[in-house]
């Protein structure tokens, strides 16, 4: 069972570990074998193996195995004993977080946001104390030094146009992240995939065209 006491030995680890790099794979689409953000979340991830064989790829699929939403258990423990077995999957999800050098998260767009699987993630990840920390310089993220790749599916297009202003896909992971101290983003977005077969593959063969360039940067 992961501790509070492992967290001071991973950070420990992450210190003092060679250049090996770590990959953690979020998935979170409800879509099993159609899924446009699993498609290119899974080329993103292989490019960036094609760039450093040697990564390590840790993989959490938040639809075929659940992540529960918090609970009133959960929300006492988090108040009173970082240690409760009621925290216990928080303390293994937030170690794989510590122990990773790149975030790919899967996201389509649902009702104009995440899916709520992937929020109850971020829900057992984002802790204070742990992951973000208040003090009297204000509020100070964790999890410095990380890159995070989104990968964000959208049947319409919130890029530009009319539509922008409902797009709480990007804007909320961008705040959550930079909440727990990750700035270094990298977003790849795949619209307008359910406006006909023409615009789906343009779609694709665009994000296809950005990971190639932004994983050679990641991988650098």
């Amino acid at each position: 069972m992961v501790t509070i006491c492992n967290y001071i030995s991973i950070r420990n680890l992450l210190q003092e570990r060679t250049a090996m790099t770590t990959i953690l794979h979020i998935a979170s689409s409800s879509n099993l074998h159609n899924s446009v953000s699993r498609e290119i979340g899974a080329a993103t991830v292989e490019r960036l193996k094609e760039a450093d064989p040697d990564a390590k790829v840790i993989t959490r699929d938040l639809v075929q195995h659940l992540v529960p939403h918090i609970d009133p258990a959960f929300v006492g423990a988090m108040f009173t004993n970082h240690d409760a077995p009621e925290l216990a999957l928080s303390r293994t999800l937030i170690a794989e977080v510590m122990a990773s050098d790149i975030l790919v998260i899967e996201a389509p767009m649902y009702n104009f946001n995440i899916p709520s699987v992937l929020k109850a993630w971020i829900d057992h990840v984002v802790r204070g104390g742990i992951t973000v920390k208040y003090g009297a310089a204000g509020v100070e993220g964790q999890l410095k030094g990380k890159k995070a790749v989104l990968v964000l599916g959208r049947g319409g297009v919130y890029a530009d146009g009319p539509m922008k202003a409902m797009d709480y896909q990007e804007t909320y992971l961008r705040t959550v992240l930079g909440f727990v101290g990750i700035t270094d983003i990298e977003v790849v977005i795949i619209e307008g995939v359910t406006m006909g077969p023409e615009k789906r593959a343009e779609a694709l063969a665009n994000a296809r065209a950005k990971i190639a360039m932004i994983t050679s940067r990641k991988a650098a």
